[in-house]
């Protein structure tokens, strides 16, 4: 990438961080450390991440969430491998995994096991549930919005919907690593590590929470949103001229004043029944349909421009593919090109596109893109030679099957052992 921020300028620059992820929740903890500069290295199975081959709405998950991290290739069920990963992970700050409970202490790199090998290692574990009855189940995104009331909320009534985004994987995967972010704080003054639990289940509860809230304090149950009372009268979608469609807001007495000026609505302004938004909601049921009529005529586009200035809340009803050349997105850096590995592309070959950069800023600047999602097992032989492997033991390993990757040049730039090897900083920042 051009223009690319220098790593040690980063906030987890030197942090070093041993990921066996795959799907969205683990890679998107994995990528948050990345982007706030840690170097993230992946392991993965010698066949790859399983979602670097996905379709249909998986097929963006490898590209998505996998960016500034390394790829190493490894059978950690062949004894050579997984020392390869101990070594590794006794070099790291962080390891962060998300596979079903019991797997990776079977593997020999659960907790207790690695805890033994690197006590000031922080453990992310990354599941369904946390430790309770449910914890041997298998969850997924959809699984947890159906039990967890999301799905209730989203859809129609009798009509469960799931939401159109992995929001709890996404979720869970913010939790894993706010929950690292604490536990490297933590270490400094404990001087040890200690393992992290985050989990799908238990995240989406937290998204539902309000709805629980509200019913606490009301005593009457939410309604799923298509149904739900508005705490606004004019909050909605509308369809206008040519079929299009907007969603417009008028959420306090000022705006709806605002509101009637901008399009000629003086009798509603001054009707007493509308006076107070409270009233507004209560005259729903016939408000709504004369907005309606009256807003009919004009195109999106002239109700945008109008609401636009005059303050008021409104937005088109996007797809995400528009969102590629959103004016605003491009205009501030929020999208950054990257080309995605022919692996992880469904045409199978490298595909050159742009992807959404952290909704954040630190001092001012975005976290930028420093390297592209990458191929299976391109960093394999340089983290071997790192790891004191010469050049020669990483064609047997190649051959044996026990890893995949590229030997040859690869190998050879970072020497023999650890005297000719990078330093993990000099690694991140290659």
């Amino acid at each position: 990438m051009n223009d690319r921020q220098p790593v040690a300028a980063l906030p987890y620059a030197g942090v070093r961080v041993i990921e066996m992820t795959h799907m969205v929740m683990g890679p998107t903890c994995g990528m948050l450390l990345a982007d706030l500069g840690a170097e993230v290295i992946k392991i993965e199975p010698i066949a790859g991440d399983s979602t670097r081959a996905l379709r249909g709405s998986g097929a963006g998950f490898f590209g998505m969430f996998n960016r500034n991290k390394k790829s190493v290739a490894v059978d950690v069920k062949d004894p050579r491998g997984l020392e390869i990963v101990r070594r590794l992970v006794a070099t790291a700050d962080v390891f962060s995994e998300n596979f079903k409970s019991g797997t990776m202490d079977r593997l020999g790199l659960g907790y207790p096991q690695l805890d033994a090998l690197n006590p000031r290692l922080v453990y992310v574990s990354h599941k369904g549930f946390l430790p309770g009855p449910y914890e041997h189940r298998t969850a997924l995104d959809e699984v947890v919005q159906m039990m967890g009331g999301l799905a209730y909320m989203t859809g129609p009534e009798g009509r469960p919907l799931r939401a159109g985004a992995s929001v709890n994987d996404i979720m869970g995967g913010m939790f894993g690593a706010i929950g690292a972010m604490a536990a490297l704080a933590q270490r400094e003054r404990t001087g040890r590590g200690q393992q992290v639990q985050s989990s799908l289940f238990e995240n989406n509860v937290f998204l539902v929470a309000q709805h629980m809230m509200q019913f606490a304090v009301t005593g009457q149950a939410a309604s799923p949103m298509p149904s739900r009372i508005s705490a606004w009268a004019v909050y909605d979608v509308f369809s206008v001229k040519d079929d299009e469609q907007i969603f417009l807001a008028v959420v306090s007495d000022t705006q709806w004043a605002l509101f009637c000026d901008a399009f000629g609505l003086a009798a509603l302004k001054d009707d007493p029944r509308l006076a107070t938004n409270n009233l507004r909601v209560q005259a729903r049921e016939w408000l709504l349909p004369e907005l309606r009529s009256r807003l009919a005529p004009y195109s999106a586009a002239e109700i945008g421009a109008i609401f636009e200035s005059t303050g008021l809340p409104y937005a088109p009803i996007t797809k995400p593919q528009d969102l590629f050349d959103d004016p605003h997105l491009l205009a501030t850096g929020g999208l950054e090109a990257v080309t995605l590995p022919a692996d992880a592309s469904s045409a199978g070959r490298p595909i050159d596109t742009r992807t959404a950069l952290l909704p954040l800023t630190l001092a001012g600047e975005r976290l930028r893109l420093r390297s592209a999602p990458p191929a299976l097992g391109q960093d394999t032989c340089a983290l071997l030679g790192e790891l004191g492997y010469t050049p020669d033991d990483a064609r047997a390993l190649i051959d044996a099957g026990v890893v995949a990757g590229r030997y040859g040049a690869d190998v050879a730039a970072h020497g023999d052992g650890p005297g000719g090897a990078p330093s993990a900083n000099e690694v991140a920042s290659a």
